[in-house]
């Protein structure tokens, strides 16, 4: 079995690529090549048991992306590259490039597969919470996605792609909308949600911590582990729900900051909110603190699971392991 992975050395992916390259196989189909794609690899040696490939280059080159993955069909894509919110917001034409273009040509390239007598590859889509915009006080699946970023609106495109090329038998897609994933380490990614990792790290520390939202602003968050865990099973060969729907809304946590306060203080056996200023950036708390009820029967059914607490969740995110693959 052939896997493909870009964005592999991001938080997600290198998390994903090391679970894939620990376990072996997939869903009983074993994993004989690990293509992992990403800009940079930081000069770290790959594992010595010779199913992984790093390969570092520009994903929208098609010429690269073409000469990656020449002469092997590919089973199964993690497509979890992208240029995320601020960056996108400040860098359209990157944002294009990476987050439509990118996705097209590695959907063609499903096209051409099958066009060749080959099968169409299981395509797992990271796509974000973000194509719903301004959240209504209860969200459920079938809540009309209105992205208020370009990075929410190139994700939007990138799912009813991905329905198309199912429909048509070019890959077998699935599109996971993706909420914020904690704690990502310290890094300029662009992600305005990045406070949600940095408030989570602080307090742990016993640092004191400015807080962009007010303590009573509400949101959505999962734990590394868990959404790694969601996309292995997206790519389950016969997953439920695939007969009606393409897209999942993963379920996730909801909470205040307040209550994320109080949860790190019980993991961190202190209670931590005298650290804690509360200064509302208008714009972020817009973004980011008004999320509301969610519900997620369609993605329940067919699998999908959130953090089991949100006391849980602080304690996998602050056990996020930041090294390379």
């Amino acid at each position: 079995m052939h896997v493909l992975v870009t964005g592999a050395n991001g938080f997600v992916g290198h998390a994903l690529c090391k679970r894939l390259i620990a376990e072996g196989s997939v869903h009983g189909r074993r994993i004989e090549r690990l293509s992992a794609l990403d800009l940079d690899f930081g000069g770290e040696a790959p594992p010595a048991n010779g199913v992984l490939r790093r390969h570092a280059g520009d994903l929208a080159d098609s010429a690269w992306l073409k000469s990656v993955l020449a002469g092997t069909p590919v089973d199964l894509v993690f497509h979890l590259a992208s240029i995320p919110g601020g960056s996108a917001e400040a860098n359209y034409a990157l944002a294009r490039r990476v987050n439509l273009d990118a996705t097209i040509d590695l959907l063609e390239r499903g096209q051409a597969q099958v066009a060749g007598g080959g099968p169409p590859p299981v395509f797992v889509f990271a796509s974000t919470i973000g194509v719903f915009g301004a959240m209504p006080p209860l969200v459920s699946e079938d809540a009309p996605p209105r992205p208020a970023m370009t990075y929410g609106a190139q994700k939007l495109v990138g799912e009813i792609l991905i329905d198309d090329f199912s429909r048509r038998g070019w890959v077998d897609g699935r599109s996971l909308r993706i909420p914020g994933v904690l704690a990502r380490p310290p890094a300029p990614t662009g992600q305005l949600s990045a406070f949600l990792s940095d408030i989570i790290r602080e307090l742990a520390a016993g640092r004191p911590f400015t807080c962009p939202m007010s303590a009573e602003a509400t949101t959505w968050a999962s734990s590394l582990p868990n959404v790694v865990s969601n996309l292995v099973h997206a790519a389950a060969p016969s997953l439920p729900g695939l007969q009606t729907r393409r897209t999942f809304t993963l379920p996730t946590s909801r909470f205040s900051m307040r209550e994320l306060v109080t949860a790190i203080g019980r993991v961190r056996g202190a209670d931590v909110h005298q650290l804690v200023t509360y200064q509302p950036e208008p714009r972020i708390e817009a973004l980011f603190g008004s999320f509301g009820e969610l519900r997620t029967d369609a993605a329940q059914a067919a699998g999908f699971e959130r953090d089991t607490s949100l006391v849980d969740l602080v304690r996998l995110a602050l056990q996020g392991d930041a090294s390379g693959v």
